[in-house]
């Protein structure tokens, strides 16, 4: 264990993460959930090594949140491809270290995922036929996908709590958000639902900006509705979400979840209005993503800690776990749209050229050859751009460097989960591991 902490702290340090190899390194000997991490983050050790120090220019909302420093990429692909996370086979991460099993994080919380799922359909009910129509057919299509979201905050909840939920927690009631019991795993449930609401909404609006006509396979429902229904309907649930998260009252998870809506918009707009350079920039590429993809995990996954009554450091590791999960699942998307067809994807291959984003493949790909910047500012408006590009990606290491980022950024997923205090209970020390499956699943996806 000492060599581990050695090895892992020689990693850290290089890739500029000091902090967290004193937490780690500090810990090993302490904490069985390391047990876990320790494969993780020196199975990412050749992806951490490539890494540069992280700059340290940060962008700050209008709320004053700093979004923090743009995350570091790979200056060079070596020849041969950096190693991936793989799943520890066996584990032990709390009390019990008989519990060896990879788990079934989605079957960890599945009783409580249909509750929350009943939950939101009754959230969806109006007296306005066209708008609960729409919401209807979104979520009856499966749009919204399988609710990683929510069980990814489930766990968390888990993870961190000193006792496994009551069975009042699965009972599904008819009452307005506000009546129900002010139970700490309720409130809880209602963040997850609040989230869920917040991410379909944001689905809807972006299908009516990007022009989708499809998702998920099915027809888009801009594509079924029309655009002003599409975005009346993703204005309802915001404002079906506002209210539920008004009656939490709790002040910090209220300023958490409508950081994260902000900064939803922030990232549109910074998508939407990014000039040649800011096109052409990293920096700007994983800030716009830490917007639209990362935030809302991040700060969710916060909110669950934090109507937990948990300590700061304990909410602020939870903040980076969902920080990390997110831009891990963003870089994998960018990867997926070159990498996928469409009928794996349910939506267009190469989508993101042809609505003229540059994403992290093709900034890496650019930096090998130049000659794609002037494709990349003039957003590949031109015949033949979308094929050019891609084939320069193919030429390059884009795709390597992206995974490879992205697989740094579930071993620093794992490592807070890592730096956590150590789950109270078998039920709890299960459901961590659970986490660490979801950002396993996150870099191995294929949808």
């Amino acid at each position: 264990m000492r060599r581990a902490s050695t090895q892992l702290g020689r990693v850290l340090r290089l890739a500029g993460c000091a902090p967290l190899e004193g937490q780690i390194a500090g810990s090993l000997t302490g904490h069985a959930a390391l047990r876990e991490v320790v494969p993780w983050c020196a199975a990412v050790a050749n992806a951490a090594l490539l890494l540069p120090r992280s700059s340290s220019r940060s962008f700050v909302s209008g709320s004053g949140e700093r979004l923090g420093p743009a995350a570091a990429a790979p200056a060079a692909a070596p020849a041969a491809a950096a190693a991936e996370p793989q799943p520890a086979a066996a584990a032990a991460a709390g009390p019990s270290a008989a519990a060896a099993e990879r788990p079934d994080a989605f079957g960890l919380v599945r009783e409580e995922i249909e509750c929350v799922t009943e939950r939101l359909r009754r959230d969806i009910f109006t007296e306005i036929p066209a708008l609960e129509r729409a919401a209807e057919y979104f979520f009856r299509a499966g749009a919204e996908g399988k609710r990683l979201r929510s069980t990814m905050l489930l766990l968390m909840a888990s993870a961190l709590a000193p006792a496994p939920p009551g069975l009042d927690a699965l009972t599904v009631d008819s009452a307005p958000p506000a009546e129900h019991p002010p139970t700490v795993r309720r409130r809880q449930q209602r963040i997850a639902e609040i989230t869920e609401l917040i991410h379909v909404a944001s689905l809807l609006h972006d299908d009516v900006i990007d022009s989708a006509g499809t998702r998920r396979g099915k027809r888009s429902l801009n594509a079924v509705f029309g655009n002003k229904v599409a975005i009346l309907a993703g204005d309802f649930l915001l404002a079906r979400a506002s209210v539920s998260l008004a009656s939490l009252q709790n002040s910090e998870a209220i300023m958490l979840m409508s950081q994260s809506l902000e900064h939803l918009v922030a990232g549109e707009i910074l998508q939407l209005t990014a000039d040649a350079e800011e096109a052409c920039s990293m920096d700007h590429y994983l800030r716009k993503t830490y917007c639209k993809t990362a935030s809302l995990m991040a700060n969710s996954c916060k909110s669950m800690a934090v109507l937990g009554g948990h300590s700061p450091a304990d909410c602020q590791l939870a903040h980076e776990y969902g920080r990390h999960v997110g831009l891990a699942f963003q870089l994998v998307d960018d990867i997926m749209d070159f990498t996928s067809s469409a009928s794996e994807m349910g939506k267009p291959a190469l989508n993101d050229l042809s609505s003229g984003l540059a994403t992290a493949p093709v900034l890496y790909a650019a930096e090998e050859q130049p000659e794609l910047l002037p494709l990349i500012q003039r957003r590949f408006k031109e015949e033949g751009d979308v094929e050019a590009a891609t084939a320069a990606v193919e030429r390059s290491s884009g795709l390597q460097r992206t995974r490879q980022l992205a697989a740094f950024h579930a071993g620093e997923a794992a490592a807070a989960l890592a730096a956590m205090a150590p789950p109270a209970t078998e039920h709890a020390a299960e459901h961590r591991r659970g986490l660490l499956e979801i950002t396993q699943r996150v870099l191995n996806r294929k949808k």
